[in-house]
């Protein structure tokens, strides 16, 4: 698992007195109730910096108005300290308005973290005296915070093999400033935080590794030798396995491609059992997707590079997974395949028979993706589990739904509710969309069991038909949520927040919740 390249601790010095080479405080806009009562253009200080503007005489707000802070949330504008106090640079970021007798929500922090970390990169040491509240809420607090600050400063090495001068190094070491550093609880967010956002970024470092170099094959290789490393089980099915397997559906999306299709298995026994309940995780791992013999447009088509992030994201978990130690048994299926238009290809038309032993019609081979997650979710069952979560790139429709941030989520109602909780959470959101009998009805097919996609082509309710398909291979004594990514698992444009551009790791996190919530809670 890739370790954060910022490492993370816990400080309770006074802000002002810390010997860093940057203070991260917090200020919030005025509403318009507050503005008639306050000078013009005069922003409000978070808590937890009261320190550093009693250094100020109280003119760092007003001072920070004038280099042009608003307090929008985001917005980072650095201030020269001239000696003040102990740093040489106060960044203030941006919260938004104050929140009315209560703190700033998690994802506020957590994305406030990211985007100062993000924009002090070239400093070596950094401390965040952003606001935290001091009861119940405060390890949820204290965790986004932690996460953001990981995940802000994140940069994939990439490939260029000449200097870039103008290049500052991510911050390398972050200090958050707390009431008390030794509290053991605090300690644990820290502890967790490395452990999640360490997925994270192995996620994203997969998903940004050019497709000519993660091919199926090496996916497969570079995924069992981390698990391997961490203490997992790893079964690995080849090519020659998948055929004499039945695993009809993967084989027929990889037989276009010289670098043949893999099934990954991961598997996590807690000590002593655990729990007794079983979760079992499976991820699209589509390493480069053109769409097949219905080849995809050229615009835009080298970001399906990002068509295996489901996989990428399952795999990361598992990673944490075996570092958190979870009282619940849990087993991650990655299959993987690339999807190249060729001699071998195949065509719409194919009827083929998958792993469950359903005859499935193909009439477009750039809906490959329900391909290879049917034949991983028709093995799960039967291998056997109470919870299946699946996620996956696997619709346009949605983007066109639901947008760039926000997943889709279809399945078993009451647990597409949990994971509907747990992105509002973790800070991936996600909505519960239907699965209606009308988009079930428009996938008959006159020769095989189900039509891969709507048999006339509509493209109406095309989110809503993936998720109708995956159905037909769940067993019916297992709760399942299919979580579609196919806005959220890759931002292409500026970097905000805590995303930067490239892959972002959703939905490790959410996956890593929901692993907590079935422990604690079956």
């Amino acid at each position: 698992m890739t370790s954060p390249r910022t490492t993370l601790s816990l400080v309770d010095t006074d802000p002002a007195e810390l010997a860093v080479d940057a203070i991260v405080i917090g200020v919030h806009s005025q509403t318009t109730e507050q503005e008639a009562g306050s000078p013009a253009g005069a922003l409000l200080l978070a808590s937890g910096a009261e320190s550093i503007a009693a250094a100020f005489d109280g003119k760092l707000t007003a001072t920070l108005a004038l280099l042009g802070a608003t307090g929008g949330a985001g917005e980072v504008i650095k201030l020269a300290t001239l000696g003040t106090i102990t740093a040489p640079v106060v960044a203030a970021v941006g919260l938004g308005p104050e929140p009315s007798g209560a703190a700033p929500a998690p994802e506020t922090l957590r994305r406030a973290a990211g985007a100062a970390v993000r924009a002090l990169a070239g400093a070596s040491r950094v401390a965040l005296a952003l606001p935290l509240p001091d009861d119940a809420d405060a390890p949820a607090a204290l965790r986004a915070v932690a996460e953001g600050a990981l995940l802000g400063g994140y940069r994939f090495a990439g490939y260029k093999t000449r200097p870039q001068p103008a290049r500052r190094e991510p911050v390398a070491e972050v200090l958050v400033a707390v009431p008390d550093a030794g509290e053991a609880t605090a300690q644990a967010e820290v502890t967790r935080a490395l452990a999640v956002t360490g997925a994270v970024l192995t996620s994203r470092d997969w998903v940004n590794t050019a497709p000519n170099e993660l091919r199926p094959p090496a996916f497969a290789d570079v995924v069992a030798a981390a698990a391997r490393e961490a203490g997992l089980g790893v079964e690995v099915l080849d090519e020659a396995a998948l055929r004499e397997g039945g695993y009809g559906g993967i084989i027929a999306v990889g037989q276009g491609s010289e670098a043949p299709p893999r099934l990954v298995k991961l598997t996590y026994t807690p000590e002593g059992g655990g729990s007794g309940k079983r979760v079992a995780l499976v991820g699209k791992g589509i390493t480069f997707d053109t769409g097949g013999i219905s080849i995809k447009p050229a615009q835009g088509m080298w970001e399906m590079k990002s068509d295996m992030a489901g996989a990428a994201a399952v795999g990361a978990a598992m990673l944490a997974v075996a570092a958190l130690k979870p009282s619940v048994a849990v087993t991650g299926y990655l299959p993987m395949a690339e999807n190249m238009p060729s001699g071998t290809s195949y065509r719409p038309g194919d009827v083929i028979s998958m792993y469950s032993g359903k005859k499935v019609e193909v009439l477009n081979t750039d809906a490959e993706g329900r391909m290879i997650l049917a034949d991983a979710i028709a093995r799960a069952c039967e291998d056997g589990t109470d919870y299946l979560f699946e996620t996956s790139t696997l619709t346009g429709g949605q983007v066109i739904a639901l947008g760039k941030r926000i997943a889709g989520v279809m399945g078993t109602p009451q647990l597409c509710e949990r994971v509907r909780a747990a992105g509002e959470a973790t800070g991936e959101p996600a909505w519960p969309m239907p699965l209606p009998d009308d988009v079930r009805k428009g996938m008959d097919s006159e020769v095989a069991d189900i039509s891969q996609v709507n048999a006339v082509m509509d493209r109406a309710g095309h989110m809503l038909q993936g998720g109708v398909f995956l159905r037909e291979f769940v067993t019916d004594d297992v709760a399942w949520a299919h979580i579609d990514i196919a806005g959220p698992g890759y931002h292409a444009g500026e970097p905000t927040g805590y995303w930067t551009k490239g892959g972002t790791g959703v939905p490790v996190r959410t996956l890593l919740h929901l692993i907590d919530d079935v422990a604690a809670n079956g």
